[in-house]
C-alpha cells in the first residue's frame, strides 16, 4: 500500500476498529484513529501503531453533529485528501422494539448510518480528485439475518449496505470503491458479550468466536491496491453463519 495515503478509522479506539487501525498503519497508511468519548484509548491504538514503526493520530469529535464532523474534516483535508475510509463506528441500545424507547432507535442509526453520511460526504470529492479512494463500512450478521432486540441495531446496518452499493455505482469511475463486512460473533465486540461458549458453538459452525485481527486482514485487503475490482459487496465474516 502507498506510504503517502492516509486513512480514517471511526470507532478506532475498540477492539475491532483499534485492529483496523493497527492493521492499515502496518500496511504504510498514516491512521487517523477516531473516538468519541474514548479519546484515551484511541491514543493508546495511536501509541501502539508508534512502537510498531506506524504512523497515527487520535482525533476526537461526535460523528452524529453534522456541522462539527465537516469542520473538523476539512481542516484535515488542508493536510491532504483523505483516500481510505473505514466507518467502523456503531451501538447497541437492545430492547423488543413492542418496547424500544423512540431515542434508543434514533440514537443507535444516528451513529451508525447518518453518521456514515457525515464523515464520508465531505471526503468524496478531494478523493476524487487524487483518482484513488477505498471505502468500508462495517455492518454486522444482525444486518443480514436479524436479532431479536436489535431491530434499530439491524436497521441502521442494513440501511449502510444499500447506501455501499449505491455509493460503489457512483464512485466507481474515480477508482474508489465501497464495501461493506459484516461480521459475526467477534470476540471483543459487543456482540460477543450476548453470548457464552456453548451458545457461540452452537449458533456459529466454525463453533468459535472470530478475531478482531481476522476482520482487520479482511477490511486491510479491501482497503489494498490489489482489491480495486471489489466493489459494492456485502462481504460476511462469521464463521459460516450464513
Amino acid at each position: 500500500m502507498n506510504p503517502s495515503r492516509r486513512a480514517l478509522v471511526t470507532g478506532g479506539s475498540g477492539d475491532i476498529g483499534g485492529a483496523i487501525a493497527r492493521a492499515l498503519a502496518a500496511a504504510g497508511c498514516e491512521v487517523l484513529v477516531h473516538a468519541n468519548s474514548g479519546r484515551e484509548r484511541a491514543q493508546a491504538v495511536v501509541d501502539a501503531i508508534f512502537a510498531a514503526g506506524g504512523h497515527a493520530r487520535a482525533i476526537a469529535f461526535d460523528l452524529t453533529d453534522a456541522a462539527a464532523t465537516r469542520a473538523l474534516l476539512e481542516r484535515e483535508l488542508d493536510d491532504g485528501a483523505i483516500q481510505i475510509v473505514v466507518h467502523n463506528a456503531g451501538i447497541h441500545d437492545d430492547a423488543p422494539l413492542a418496547g424500544m424507547r423512540e431515542e434508543q432507535w434514533h440514537r443507535v442509526i444516528d451513529v451508525s448510518l447518518h453518521g456514515f453520511f457525515h464523515v464520508v460526504q465531505p471526503l468524496l470529492l478531494p478523493m476524487a480528485r487524487t483518482r484513488w479512494g477505498r471505502i468500508v463500512s462495517i455492518s454486522s450478521v444482525a444486518a443480514v439475518l436479524g436479532n431479536r432486540g436489535q431491530a434499530n441495531y439491524a436497521a441502521a446496518k442494513s440501511a449502510l449496505h444499500g447506501a455501499t452499493k449505491s455509493l460503489a455505482r457512483e464512485m466507481a469511475s474515480r477508482g474508489i470503491s465501497a464495501n461493506v463486512v459484516a461480521p459475526g460473533v467477534v470476540a471483543g465486540s459487543m456482540s460477543v458479550a450476548q453470548f457464552d461458549e456453548a451458545q457461540i458453538k452452537a449458533i456459529v459452525p466454525a463453533a468459535r468466536a472470530g478475531t478482531p485481527e481476522e476482520v482487520a486482514a479482511l477490511v486491510a485487503f479491501l482497503c489494498s491496491d490489489a482489491a480495486g475490482y471489489i466493489n459494492g459487496q456485502v462481504i460476511g465474516i462469521n464463521g459460516g453463519m450464513g
